[in-house]
């Protein structure tokens, strides 16, 4: 399906409903290394409850309710500063919730159904449903740190949120888009910015920089990509788990690090590797609770990093499902305390900005946001969404995008990025389809 035009009706910046003064809030090392990335994007598709939905007046609730929920996130409001000097050289990249722009409301509308958008289960209809679509978090100093655009469809209406991927991780944008809802149900929320200092990372970090052309990249995705949405239902994920623990005789194994090993497998099966040629499968893991004392579950901020399981193909090949999980579970259960400390004091003696092309190559598999977001804690007065679905920021082939399945109970929804040939191999994977189905290929 051609892409949907999509026509712009307005567009505003929301600013906190009150004040606020607040110092500089300077970047951890996890947070400074992602620069290049895109803005994160995720939103939520809700059916209308019925043909004559006032949109006005449902626009104008989201816009105060907004504005309420910045008092309580004001720094989202802000943007991204550099501080420079030249003898000896020192950039130092913050955020300054003092300059307060706002952040960016659009509301648009596009000819098409929900039916459009969940069959086929093709994903690239929704690009346009966001806004910054090709932004870099460091054009954090001039952009929003936060765009939020809803789409009016014929029969629906479609919350997507572009937010900077320094500011927030997941765990951070859906507690503010909980919050966000909350506010424009009872114009209150229990939830507040919370950016504790990290102890023993709260220093000032000095990048060995003079200008930021000197770091920036901005990272060119394939043209001819495919996205597809696949569900597994609770059932298909407890056989799922069940057989990869059964294969290394434990019952260490979760169910997402099984569900993401049958997706290393079968990935790699139709890139058809030479035998001897590694693969990786990074997963992005949060630092709250694997750092000593551990971090507030409410910290705002993006202390994420990539763990990565590693084999040949020839192994992974060779070897069953469990094999494969468990090598995914032994790199989750090694990034402790020890191993984030250990990596942060050697990027401290040299810091630099990755590059994205650094993170996705031919032989990656990059498995990103979580089953365990309340996604579908969200209404905004418009009951459960009809489902959770992401843009096109930081999509390569191989990229791996998670969800709650909207009936609860562990089920999940995935989106997985591949390029044509390995997405036609993908839809007629044996192994892949039988999982799905709940069935078990041995």
């Amino acid at each position: 399906m051609a892409p949907p035009t999509v026509t712009r009706v307005s567009e505003c910046f929301i600013k906190p409903s009150q004040s606020h003064t607040n110092k500089p809030i300077h970047l951890s090392p996890f947070e400074l290394v992602f620069l290049n990335a895109n803005y994160s994007q995720k939103g939520l598709l809700f059916a209308k409850p019925n043909q004559h939905f006032p949109i006005t007046a449902f626009l104008d609730h989201l816009r105060r309710s907004l504005s309420d929920t910045l008092t309580h996130f004001h720094p989202l409001a802000g943007r991204l500063a550099t501080r420079k000097q030249t003898n000896p050289p020192s950039y130092v990249i913050y955020l300054d919730p003092e300059n307060t722009p706002g952040i960016k409301f659009v509301y648009a509308t596009a000819d098409v159904t929900i039916s459009d958008i969940l069959t086929p289960n093709d994903v690239t209809l929704l690009h346009s449903f966001f806004d910054l679509n090709k932004a870099i978090n460091h054009d954090g100093h001039t952009l929003p740190l936060l765009s939020i655009q809803v789409t009016e469809l014929v029969d629906g209406i479609f919350i997507g949120g572009s937010i900077n991927h320094v500011v927030a991780d997941g765990t951070s944008f859906w507690r503010f888009m909980v919050a966000w809802s909350e506010t424009f149900r009872s114009n209150n929320t229990s939830r507040v910015f919370n950016r504790t200092p990290i102890e023993g990372f709260d220093s000032i970090i000095n990048l060995s920089y003079t200008h930021h052309d000197q770091f920036i990249e901005q990272m060119q995705s394939p043209h001819e990509l495919k996205e597809k949405f696949f569900h597994f239902s609770s059932s298909s994920i407890s056989k799922l788990k069940a057989k990869a623990n059964a294969e290394c005789n434990t019952h260490i194994i979760s169910s997402l690090q099984a569900v993401s090993a049958l997706l290393w497998r079968c990935i790699t099966r139709w890139r058809r590797l030479a035998l001897e040629a590694e693969t990786v499968c990074k997963l992005a893991t949060s630092n709250r609770h694997r750092m000593s004392p551990p971090l507030d579950d409410d910290y705002f901020g993006n202390p994420v990093q990539l763990v990565r399981g590693t084999a040949t193909g020839a192994d992974l090949m060779s070897h069953g499902l469990g094999w494969a999980a468990l090598r995914l579970h032994e790199a989750v259960r090694s990034h402790d305390d020890t191993a984030v400390r250990e990596w942060v004091r050697s990027w401290s003696k040299a810091p630099s900005i990755m590059k994205m092309s650094e993170v996705f190559d031919p032989n990656t598999v990059s498995i990103g946001s979580s089953p365990r977001f309340d996604m579908y804690g969200c209404e905004f007065g418009l009951g459960k969404a009809v489902a959770a679905r992401s843009g096109c920021a930081n999509k390569a082939d191989g990229k791996i995008t998670m969800f709650p399945g909207r009936e609860g109970g562990g089920s999940m929804g995935v989106e997985v990025c591949l390029l044509p040939e390995y997405m036609m191999g993908m839809e007629c994977d044996e192994e892949f389809l039988s999982a799905i189905n709940g069935g078990m290929v041995d």
